[in-house]
């Protein structure tokens, strides 16, 4: 079980490692281009959710308490990052199995 720190402070939530480092990969390109978003989670304790404003200026920290680098799936990075990108910003969606392509309008469902 890894750990989100925001803002250099007591604001915490604790996030599966392989989960937190999806999560990772996300917020580090969306910063990276100086795109801002909210962040929305669920406490682990089950208190509720907790919404982050992702900016830049903001210091986080990701703290992994495993000793090994997870597996990254690329298909689940993708769409964490389009749902970061869209109206309500980065939640987590339920990990898509790594041999299933996204669908998109050059690929669509077959029948």
């Amino acid at each position: 079980m890894g750990r989100f720190i925001y803002d250099n402070s007591s604001t915490s939530v604790d996030i599966e490692d392989r989960v937190l480092a999806h999560l990772r990969i996300v917020v580090m390109n969306k910063l990276r281009r100086a795109e801002s978003f909210m962040f929305d989670v669920e406490v682990g304790d089950g208190s509720g959710r907790r919404s982050f404003w992702m900016h830049p200026s903001v210091a986080m920290q990701f703290h992994f308490f495993g000793s090994r680098q997870p597996r990254i799936n690329r298909l689940w990075v993708e769409e964490l990052m389009q749902t970061a990108s869209g109206p309500n910003g980065l939640w987590i969606v339920p990990e898509p199995p790594e041999d299933e392509a996204p669908v998109t309008d050059a690929n669509p469902p077959r029948a």
